[in-house]
């Protein structure tokens, strides 16, 4: 029987396995999940202003495969008493990804374009029509994907999610756009990165970091020649890897000049790029990486970090997940505050588990 819960580090002993992997400002791995915790470590994490940690006890039983179990009628009219809607969805249909795909694409190799504001404008209409269309609040972060490719994949992930925060947040319909604009056009100072180090399949020297670190300052710069951008996108640009410990980069500086949007960004970015795949690192799943940026409250402002909680859903109404405890489960009600923990309903058993606020569930959780 596995036991999870939350341990505040100024509690945590030597011996205690972590079951969260911590993340740097740049998501390198400092520890890796199910790392057995030091002296030396604890002390890092305090360091690093990291509040608390989920540790885990125990080990997984090894439970028989019940994926053609059949369902009772029983469970089936429980699921469906207890099933409540999702929150509305962003829908990016195939033909609108097949355009914004070729639009991005066209955007990071022609920076210099005197189209590049235009088509910017072309591809945030697109994303705005989707989020207009079923009056979209949230987003299903797992159906993301317009291209393989990463940066063009990146960009309108980061875009899309960005314009939902912002609307989470009440943000005037003008700044949700105009987040958009910021949240496609982040990452155009890569173009100005050498291949070698843009697509290098292994972790980054020292000096090859050093270089990709000004890709928000190059970007800025690229954005500065152009006169129909907004200011406010071009300082999100530049600003989008600052945290509000000071610990960022390119300028360092702290909570209080880093502008609203980029504080969006930044929470948006490092999610998505703790998610994706990339040659040098496998990527991990959408729990581990809201769980790392709980854990980052030092360095990401909290009200986006909470508008960014707000707005997505990791598990639908309707998916099928295994609980720790070995049952297989279907989701029933997801929690806007709580959504790592829905509401599901046992396959076999039948039971309900009500994650978020049943006491008797609290060791319970999604593997």
């Amino acid at each position: 029987m596995v036991r999870r819960y939350f341990v505040p580090t100024r509690l945590l002993q030597e011996g205690m396995k972590i079951d969260q992997s911590i993340v740097d400002g740049t998501n390198r791995v400092l520890i890796a999940r199910s790392t057995v915790l030091d002296d030396f470590m604890i002390k890092g994490l305090r360091k690093l202003g990291i509040s608390g940690v989920y540790i885990r006890e125990g080990e997984e039983e090894v439970m028989e495969s019940s994926a053609d179990e059949p369902i009772t009628q029983e469970t089936l009219e429980t699921i469906q008493k207890l099933q409540v809607e999702d929150r509305k969805r962003v829908n990016i249909s195939e033909s609108v990804r097949a355009r914004v795909a070729e639009g991005v694409s066209f955007l990071y190799s022609n920076t210099a374009s005197e189209q590049l504001a235009d088509t910017t404008r072309d591809i945030t209409d697109e994303l705005m029509r989707a989020i207009d269309e079923n009056d979209a609040i949230a987003v299903d972060i797992s159906a993301l994907k317009v291209s393989d490719e990463y940066t063009f994949k990146h960009s309108v992930d980061v875009a899309t999610m960005s314009m939902i925060v912002a609307k989470k947040l009440g943000m005037s319909r003008e700044e949700i756009y105009d987040i958009g604009i910021a949240g496609l056009l982040h990452d155009i100072g890569k173009s100005k990165i050498p291949n070698e180090i843009l697509n290098k399949p292994g972790r980054l020297t020292d000096e090859e970091f050093a270089i990709m670190k000004q890709h928000s300052v190059f970007g800025y710069r690229i954005l500065q020649e152009n006169q129909d951008i907004k200011e406010p996108i071009k300082l999100a640009v530049l600003q989008h890897h600052e945290k509000i410990n000071a610990n960022g980069y390119p300028m360092g500086v702290g909570a209080d000049q880093i502008c609203a949007f980029a504080k969006i960004l930044s929470v948006v970015d490092i999610y998505d790029a703790l998610v994706t795949e990339r040659p040098y690192k496998e990527g991990f799943s959408p729990r581990d990486a809201v769980e790392m940026l709980m854990a980052m409250t030092a360095e990401l402002d909290i009200v986006s970090l909470r508008g960014f909680l707000g707005s997505v859903i990791l598990y639908p109404v309707g998916t099928t997940v295994e609980l720790s405890n070995g049952e297989r489960a279907r989701v029933v009600e997801n929690y806007e505050e709580a959504i790592l923990r829905p509401k599901v309903v046992g396959l076999k058993t039948g039971r309900v588990y009500d994650l978020a606020y049943d006491l008797s569930c609290a060791n319970i959780i999604i593997n």
